[in-house]
């Protein structure tokens, strides 16, 4: 057997691990060029000063070769509303993804939707700035002076703003804006996916057929009728119950047991791509990269999905580490005004930046998602 070469490109919930000695393949498919980008931090693609060098001296080296880490990588995710053109999106999933400096290990974590943060004032939407939620920044930002319909990659600007203020990361190496129904769409391409539920999750949302529950406005968080169920074990997931699943915030835990389901359905879907059923079958890749087309927009600040696959080549599913912030609820004058996350944030974040990660969860392995 050749020696199996795994190539990185990013999904949202991702960013997404192939494995099988496709990278070769991948280039003549052409299959991670289809890949959308965008400029989502609002300087043009310029590289960034930590993730990337000059290009290489010798036109044989592969694409990407010159990249270096440490690297982090912000990912957003969106409820896109596909039949609603003008409708304003949140973010309601803000994950950062920190690859290691010889881009061995990665380390994902996320922040609360509700998280109380200052968010910046920024010119292109004539928006003056507020402490407010995490999740109001996307709203704020994507709004476009005289038009109704928003624009996701604005919004993207000004939710990467207020998360390096939050952080203290100074600059994201690359960025994806992913949507809920092209991840439906991308658990279904790959034929569902497996995952342990850690805890019995009632979705308020679906039925146990899948169709939409109907709407009361004088019932238990707004809907009425049988729930779809996820009891605790090993499970078999299609793409509109994995997203179902990982939307669920009205359990114990709240948001943070949402944020860490997230995390998990993001890892299942990796597994299952690294899996051979896909990785060394053409057509079952195909698909795979058609619907990875239309879940995510990429910005690698000047270099492409392919240049990231081939710099992260060596990571596989085992090398990617979920980590879960724990936080609590903020309030003001009694009232709830959102989440904070504890103090070990902070140790955390100057972790991310002086990339000593793996060093400091040897010491708080309480924050690693074990599952």
């Amino acid at each position: 057997m050749t020696r199996r070469v795994r190539l990185f490109a990013i999904l949202g919930v991702v960013a997404l691990l192939i494995g099988g000695g496709l990278f070769v393949s991948l280039r003549l498919l052409g299959g991670l060029d289809g890949i959308p980008q965008g400029d989502l931090f609002g300087d043009g693609g310029q590289p960034s000063a930590t993730g990337q060098t000059s290009p290489p001296a010798s036109p044989t080296r592969p694409p990407g070769s010159d990249i270096k880490g440490p690297l982090n990588i912000l990912i957003v995710g969106v409820d896109s509303r596909e039949r609603n053109p003008n409708w304003i999106p949140r973010s309601d999933s803000v994950m950062v993804l920190h690859v290691n400096k010889n881009l061995t290990k990665a380390y994902l974590t996320s922040l609360p939707r509700d998280l109380v943060v200052n968010v910046p004032a920024f010119a292109p939407s004539n928006f003056g700035g507020s402490t407010t939620k995490l999740a109001h920044a996307m709203s704020y930002g994507a709004q476009v002076p005289g038009s109704r319909r928003p624009s996701y990659p604005q919004g993207f600007q000004l939710v990467a703003r207020t998360v390096s203020r939050y952080t203290g990361i100074p600059r994201f190496d690359a960025g994806a804006i992913l949507t809920f129904t092209g991840l439906q769409r991308l658990v279904d391409s790959v034929g569902g996916i497996d995952v342990y539920v850690d805890q019995k999750v009632v979705s308020i949302h679906r039925r146990p057929d899948g169709k939409q529950r109907p709407v009361c406005g004088s019932c238990d968080h707004g809907y009425s009728g049988p729930a779809m169920t996820y009891n605790v074990g090993r499970r078999h997931l299609v793409g509109w119950q994995a997203i179902d699943y990982s939307r669920q915030r009205y359990t114990p835990g709240g948001d943070y047991t949402r944020q860490r389901h997230q995390r998990q359905v993001i890892k299942a879907i990796i597994a299952k791509t690294f899996s051979a059923k896909t990785a060394t079958n053409p057509v079952e890749l195909n698909r795979v990269l058609k619907a990875l087309a239309k879940t995510l927009t990429f910005d690698g600040r000047g270099r492409s999905p392919i240049e990231y696959a081939y710099a992260l080549r060596r990571i596989n599913g085992s090398d990617l580490t979920l980590v879960g912030l724990p936080g609590s609820g903020a309030y003001s004058g009694g009232s709830y005004i959102g989440e904070n996350l504890g103090s070990v944030r902070t140790s955390y974040f100057a972790a991310v930046r002086n990339d000593t990660v793996d060093a400091f969860l040897r010491s708080h392995s309480n924050l690693v998602n074990k599952r």
